[in-house]
């Protein structure tokens, strides 16, 4: 799903091996339901769902892993969900080691990042468990290390789902959303030149370009 601002989206489910959207709706929040609403959609439809790419929204991947889905979690967002917490250019040696391993993602088998990533946690476990006085708080005291603490949580609950792509080879997953996060993106580069528009036209001109009836970006339909 993409947003404009925060009051309004568009959820797309897309074929990587056709090249093609298959489903989209527009919505003024991101919820697990809506996948589910996308999900029976297709199937009512006879399309055999063989596998799932998600950005990482709470609940989504159980929507599919319910119906017995192989779930991808996106390495690419999770880069940037480390580098959320961490920034670009860490300050601590814990965090430039752990945003390095981060970066190793697309080139590691599962094995090889799992042993790395529990690698870093031995060596790091002391620091993690660093704490400081917080006397506002309820225990008086929080993490030090607090952002570290949470990119290595988040590698660590998503490890399970960040190499399904290794597990399936016959699916042909890709490990990241970029075939949508490049439409979506096409998408608002054409909308750019298109400020001030009803909603319901802005609609209308996204299911044009999801659709692929819309070849040219021209205002005589406006």
């Amino acid at each position: 799903m993409t947003f404009w601002g925060r009051g309004y989206g568009v959820m797309v489910f897309r074929s990587p091996t056709l090249k093609k959207n298959l489903w989209w709706t527009q919505s003024f929040q991101e919820t697990p339901w809506m996948y589910g609403d996308g999900l029976r959609a297709l199937q009512s439809q006879g399309w055999t769902i063989t596998g799932a790419v998600i950005d990482g929204k709470r609940g989504v991947a159980q929507v599919f892993e319910r119906e017995g889905i192989p779930v991808q979690y996106c390495q690419f967002h999770q880069v940037k969900t480390i580098t959320t917490y961490l920034t670009r250019k860490p300050q601590t040696d814990a965090g430039r080691e752990l945003r390095a391993l981060a970066l190793r993602l697309k080139d590691a088998t599962e094995k090889e990042f799992t042993d790395a990533l529990n690698g870093w946690h031995e060596r790091w476990k002391t620091f993690l468990e660093e704490k400081s006085p917080a006397p506002r708080k309820k225990r008086g005291w929080e993490y030090t290390h607090r952002r570290i603490r949470s990119a290595y949580r988040s590698l660590k609950e998503n490890l399970g789902r960040l190499f399904t792509y290794q597990k399936y080879p016959e699916l042909g997953l890709p490990n990241t959303t970029n075939t949508l996060d490049g439409m979506f993106s096409q998408i608002k580069n054409r909308l750019a030149v298109h400020r001030g528009l009803r909603r319901d036209r802005r609609y209308k001109i996204i299911s044009e370009i999801l659709s692929g009836k819309r070849k040219s970006d021209t205002r005589k339909d406006l």
